[in-house]
């Protein structure tokens, strides 16, 4: 049971990001340990150059998002961790699936009409592709699950679809082989989508949200406890604490404590039947976010600065990521012609 998790380098990290990814990262990774298998976690720099971008921020980015999830509790020893553009199978594999990618299916791509809309000088090729260089992250190592963020459904049917046409063409007469393998996404139940605390009808992002409305991971604990007691709730009177289509910014703070405690929603609110007003909500959830996150905060310093031991352990991660994709590359190349006979 192998699992594969990829991860953008852009931007500051934020609490979206953690609860709806990062430490299911680390879940994965105990959980293929226990089966005997490998969890496969990648920082996808080749995802970065599709849209504008700062070639040193990218690298710094990097080194930013690699410390992360080191501090999350992912063992270099224990998993696979890499940095996408030292895997050259990868974009190879990205221009071989292209002959069994539709056109049609790209264009419909959500993220691809979000994204294209905000660029200013150039919509890039490299960005309609994109959902197909995601597939080659994960079907070159066959990979079993793929923990995502609930925005990334399309992408993952889609990369089921490109595995499944490319077995049904290149996988001979009769019962197709499975040359690819056809991964399962796996969804976060609890704080699947973290809104924005200023405009709670919108989620978490580090390019298109606010700086209030966003718990960055690195923030400091008062910062934190600050943007949570301005996040917006409703102006109901007398206040009630229970989720609802109307009651969006109350929705997402009962969302967020019961993910940094381990509780279901329906729990919080319970919890929180008594409570004098939306004032005692936003000191729970602030208390419940600086207690998860104190941890990483603190590894997170200790691991920064040394970016020597950064590099190594990308190295090491590398070597052993292009030792699984070898293979898979090769008979990928033998199935579609291409290249000398194997």
């Amino acid at each position: 049971m192998r699992v594969y998790s990829g991860i953008q380098p852009t931007g500051r990290k934020h609490l979206g990001n953690y609860l709806g990814a990062i430490r299911h990262y680390v879940t994965g990774q105990e959980e293929a340990r226990a089966a005997g298998d490998e969890a496969i976690f990648c920082v996808v720099d080749l995802h970065a150059t599709t849209v504008a971008y700062d070639p040193a921020e990218l690298r710094d980015r990097t080194y930013d998002t690699v410390a992360i999830l080191l501090a999350a509790g992912l063992d270099p020893a224990a998993s696979i961790l890499y940095r996408q553009g030292d895997v050259p199978e990868v974009p190879e594999l990205t221009w071989l699936l292209t002959a069994v990618t539709a056109h049609g299916d790209l264009n419909r791509m959500h993220q691809f009409k979000e994204k294209s809309a905000q660029q200013r000088e150039l919509v890039s090729a490299g960005l309609f592709l994109y959902p197909v260089l995601m597939a080659a992250d994960v079907l070159a190592f066959r990979a079993d699950r793929v923990p995502v963020g609930d925005d990334q459904r399309q992408h993952i049917e889609l990369m089921r679809d490109i595995a499944l046409r490319f077995n049904a063409r290149f996988g001979g007469d009769g019962e197709p082989r499975e040359i690819l393998r056809v991964p399962e996404g796996v969804y976060p139940t609890v704080a699947a989508r973290i809104m924005d605390l200023q405009a709670p009808e919108r989620k978490m992002s580090t390019s298109s949200g606010s700086i209030e409305g966003t718990l960055y991971l690195l923030d400091d604990a008062k910062t934190t406890e600050k943007k949570l007691k301005r996040a917006v709730t409703d102006s109901e009177n007398p206040p009630r604490i229970v989720r609802g289509p109307e009651k969006a910014g109350v929705s997402n703070l009962i969302d967020i404590l019961a993910a940094t405690t381990d509780r279901t929603p329906d729990e919080v609110e319970a919890s929180l039947a008594d409570a004098r007003g939306y004032g005692d909500l936003k000191v729970a959830a602030a208390d419940a976010v600086n207690a998860t996150l104190a941890p990483l905060r603190e590894r997170y310093a200790e691991l920064r600065g040394d970016e020597a031991a950064i590099e190594e352990a990308l190295a090491v991660g590398a070597e052993k990521a292009r030792a699984i994709a070898q293979p898979v590359l090769a008979e990928v190349r033998e199935a579609m012609g291409v290249g000398p006979r194997g």
